[in-house]
């Protein structure tokens, strides 16, 4: 019984140290906790005031005509250059066949144009000579006539053979001179070079394209909206025909301006959307606005009167994601999300010690730093 007495003490004593212990470690990790929130807070920037974006585009058709296929349906994923719908070709196939026959004219026009030169040069030679010997006829018929060997009458037919040997001969080069102008001046100029054939050429182009527009693709990779279009509808050139909705995301959110002061291009990121509670997504800062959202309003809002009041503005801020989908679970243009950026220790109590801390450089006056 006298053995066991000592032994009892200490064994009681143990709780108390116990006791004692979380008294004082409780308290202490509570304040070292609340410390360090304190000292590393404002490290994230964050809103929900963001949404998922992607591009649109509305498909349209370049030219008009009558709707005979449609390849897709709504909602459907869809690659770069699928073909989308297609419009009736007859007419156009027409217009490209009548466009390949005035190309043939117009080469067949060039190389009558060549001969009738040729020929027209030929009959100008010919002229010439011919006006030569009228002249010399004319003049000795002159002659005569003063002399009183050949009556008035002959002196007057000499003119007259005279003049149409001139009124011909100006003909012929008229003729050369049209001729040589639809040859460009030269006859020997091909008929890629000339204005006619490049005409004619275009216009065969301008067909074959029509018919190459007559089946509509997809410019990019997306998924096609809501659309109503079928076979048998009449589509105008420029007419909107069904929306396409990119498949590269990315998420605009709209910070409060006090918020971006340590925000930067490049910054991780982690951003939540609605629609999978409990989900992240990686991604990083990629822009930000030149100016607030109230800029670009269609009518920005005028501060100049007595009842001002002043609103926190919000800057847009635009980050890309570095997947679009993780763990099959995809995200949507329109989706509202939640957005928080990892600015480093620059916004916190912590991170402004360092800084002023941190010597700053003076400047010299017209030197460096």
């Amino acid at each position: 019984m006298s053995e066991a007495n000592p032994t009892a003490p200490a064994a009681a004593a143990r709780p108390g140290w116990r006791r004692l212990l979380a008294w004082v470690a409780g308290p202490a990790l509570v304040c070292g906790i609340g410390g360090w929130l304190y000292l590393t807070g404002g490290r994230y920037a964050s809103t929900d005031n963001a949404y998922v974006q992607a591009d649109r585009v509305t498909i349209a058709a370049q030219i008009g005509g009558r709707v005979v296929e449609v390849d897709v349906r709504e909602n459907q994923a869809v690659q770069v250059g699928q073909v989308l719908f297609r419009i009736d070709p007859a007419p156009l196939e027409i217009a490209l066949a009548r466009a390949n026959a005035q190309l043939e004219s117009v080469r067949s026009m060039l190389d009558a144009a060549r001969n009738g030169y040729e020929v027209a040069q030929a009959e100008v030679r010919s002229a010439q000579a011919d006006l030569g010997y009228k002249q010399q006829q004319f003049a000795r018929m002159q002659e005569l006539r003063a002399r009183g060997l050949v009556a008035q009458q002959a002196l007057d037919d000499a003119a007259n053979t005279l003049a149409a040997a001139r009124a011909k001969l100006e003909s012929n080069r008229a003729a050369a001179t049209k001729a040589r102008n639809m040859l460009g001046g030269l006859p020997q100029t091909p008929d890629e070079d000339l204005a006619a054939y490049k005409l004619a050429l275009a216009q065969v182009a301008a067909a074959r394209l029509d018919l190459e527009h007559a089946t509509v693709r997809a410019p990019m990779a997306g998924t096609i909206g809501k659309t109503s279009l079928l076979p048998g509808d009449f589509l105008a050139a420029g007419q909107a025909a069904m929306p396409l909705v990119a498949d590269t995301l990315w998420v605009d959110a709209n910070f409060k301006e006090t918020d971006l002061t340590h925000v930067r291009v490049g910054q991780p990121a982690t951003i939540e959307v609605d629609t999978f509670p409990g989900h992240r997504w990686h991604a990083r800062v990629a822009s930000i606005s030149p100016a607030s959202s109230a800029e670009f309003a269609l009518l920005p809002a005028q501060n100049a009167t007595g009842n001002w009041v002043k609103i926190v503005q919000r800057i847009p801020v635009r980050l890309t994601l570095d997947e679009a989908q993780d763990d099959g679970l995809i995200l949507r243009a329109g989706m509202s999300a939640l957005v928080s950026i990892d600015t480093g220790a620059g916004n916190s109590v912590l991170g402004r010690w360092r800084e002023a801390a941190t010597p700053t450089p003076r400047r010299i006056a017209g030197g460096s730093p």
